[in-house]
């Protein structure tokens, strides 16, 4: 009988990471495959430097990384195939067009025509940028840069996209807009792993959410999962309605626990 267990995308043990203090300390994290995965926490609980080492742009001092199997440490050339990195500033090239920086990524990638041409358009269209395809991206608003940075990071259909508060500064238009494309994502068989501080796309969106507080993860599992760790089980003052507590209620209770693994 073969084993129907879906493998996991991103699988962390025991990482570690100090500066002047552990930034990450033993952090031990897996997301599944097709999976929505919002890493949660406080500022300084070691979100963004755990996604950067995730994504090869830092150095663990200890501990391990697999993406898709495969060990990130040892072998991060194929790793970083099969992801993208998006972060909360849009790294594109003002002198591009969109078009233009597309064609670009695809040539790092050493992606075909055949293909890249076709899934450029796909994603121009997908993400409204097609009326602005050959215009340059310096005169482009932080939401627009963010969607061309999305297209760039999708143009080689990764396995695993990270994303550090990708929504910051983005008007209703376009977060809704690359809300829809990540969703379109993970139905596709993709898996997201994101930050963000706005709990409410957090709990709209996410299969499962971690919460990682000095370094290590405190909590982990769906919203109810998380409600019932934290003993959040109704809003407060809502006895009567029966209203489940908000993501936001039950965050802040398990920030406030006695500190303990997840």
């Amino acid at each position: 009988m073969h084993d129907l267990t879906p493998p996991f995308a991103l699988e962390i043990r025991d990482l570690v990471k100090r500066f002047d203090r552990p930034a990450v300390d033993g952090l031990n994290l897996s997301v599944r495959s097709g999976e929505f995965y919002a890493l949660l926490g406080p500022n300084g609980a070691g979100k963004t430097t755990t996604l950067r080492m995730i994504a090869g742009l830092l150095r663990p001092d200890a501990g391990s990384i697999r993406v898709a199997g495969i060990d990130a440490l040892a072998d991060p050339i194929a790793a970083k195939r099969l992801m993208a990195w998006i972060s909360d500033e849009p790294m594109i090239y003002d002198k591009l067009t969109p078009r233009e920086y597309l064609e670009f990524v695809a040539g790092l990638w050493s992606l075909a025509p055949a293909f890249a041409e076709p899934r450029a358009q796909e994603l121009l269209s997908w993400l409204d940028l097609a009326p602005h395809a050959q215009e340059r991206c310096e005169g482009f608003s932080k939401g627009m840069r963010q969607k061309v940075a999305l297209a760039g990071a999708l143009i080689h259909e990764p396995t695993l996209i990270i994303l550090d508060e990708p929504l910051t500064g983005l008007d209703a238009g376009s977060a809704r807009q690359v809300k829809s494309v990540l969703r379109e994502r993970v139905r596709a068989g993709g898996t997201v792993i994101m930050t963000t501080h706005i709990l409410e796309v957090a709990e709209r969106m996410a299969d499962r959410i971690g919460v990682i507080a000095r370094g290590r993860l405190i909590a982990e599992g769906t919203l109810d999962e998380l409600r019932l760790k934290a003993g959040t089980d109704e809003a407060p003052c809502a006895e009567a309605s029966g209203e489940q507590a908000s993501l936001e209620d039950t965050f802040l209770a398990l920030l406030a626990q006695p500190a303990e693994a997840a």
